[in-house]
């Protein structure tokens, strides 16, 4: 390969994880913020309304900037982008902290950059090499065992609803990168939002809060960052990070957010976090530097 070539790829996978990390540091605060918000409101107006504020937001951009309307055949996979971030993950985590804390659920993060992986591979055709599984498999065990361990910290129904969240998650990361690279990172959720804002919109007034009264100032600042920075400006980053750098490569980068929202979890909710969790924490991300090497 000529040296400018090689530059150029270089540039680009390093310009990838550059993204792909801001990205991440957004997501961190998503869970937390959720569990705030759920104290307010319902999950399913929680879900809608977050997805229909964030479609305007994104409508607003496509308009202002004039972007051309997606091809007949992306509407299929903007569908299934629309399901697992706009729908699948919001509504399943936001039910899932009704019955387990921020921080437990924060560590069922640590499984999402192997269901992306996995994904990305039957999806987009990423192709990690063997020793790549072997080190976000680990990963990936570290957070079932802790899960198992830790029985009396959590609820079988609030970590079935994370892992169910999670499968969701990974399919629409992966399936959002694949059409990133010809759409762009924030067309590609602009588009999605709007995709399901007829049936978020239904939902949203189908739930409507039967009073207002009572809905503290923290559940309306958790329902803002989740519809402003969860819904739209971290996947602005993170879906261009994922199309640059590669979707196995950067999704691993995930395993930095326990370590993240685990923080944001103890110092702003005062939720206890416990050493096992740390602990976990930090075998995750050792698991990402060793991956990392073999994406």
């Amino acid at each position: 390969m000529p040296e400018h070539n090689r530059n150029n790829a270089s540039r680009r996978r390093w310009d990838g994880w550059g993204h792909g990390l801001l990205g991440v540091v957004i997501f961190s605060g998503s869970l937390p913020a959720t569990r705030v918000a759920v104290g307010g409101f319902t999950p399913l107006f929680l879900t809608a309304s977050r997805a229909v504020i964030a479609a305007g937001l994104g409508a607003a951009l496509l308009a202002l900037l004039r972007q051309k309307r997606p091809a007949r055949g992306d509407l299929g996979p903007l569908a299934v982008v629309a399901l697992g971030v706009v729908v699948g993950f919001p509504l399943l985590t936001a039910l899932a902290l009704r019955h387990i804390t921020s921080a437990r659920s924060i560590v069922f993060i640590g499984l999402l950059p192997l269901a992306t992986a996995l994904f990305g591979l039957l999806r987009a055709d990423d192709r990690p090499k063997p020793a790549f599984w072997l080190f976000s498999g680990t990963g990936s065990l570290l957070v079932v065992g802790f899960a198992l361990a830790h029985g009396d910290g959590g609820d079988l129904t609030g970590d079935g609803l994370m892992l169910g969240a999670i499968g969701l998650c990974g399919l629409g990361y992966a399936e959002g990168a694949r059409l990133s690279r010809r759409l762009g990172g924030w067309q590609v959720i602009s588009w999605a939002l709007l995709l399901a804002g007829p049936a978020m919109v239904a939902l949203a007034l189908a739930t409507w809060p039967e009073t207002w009264t009572g809905i503290g100032l923290p559940a309306w600042a958790g329902l803002g960052y989740v519809s402003v920075f969860s819904m739209l400006v971290g996947f602005v980053f993170w879906y261009r990070g994922l199309a640059l750098g590669g979707i196995a490569g950067v999704g691993q980068l995930q395993l930095l957010q326990p370590f993240l929202g685990l923080a944001l979890a103890g110092l702003l909710l005062g939720e206890p976090v416990e050493g096992a969790m740390v602990a976990v924490a930090a075998g995750v991300v050792l698991c990402v530097v060793a991956a990392k090497r073999f994406a």
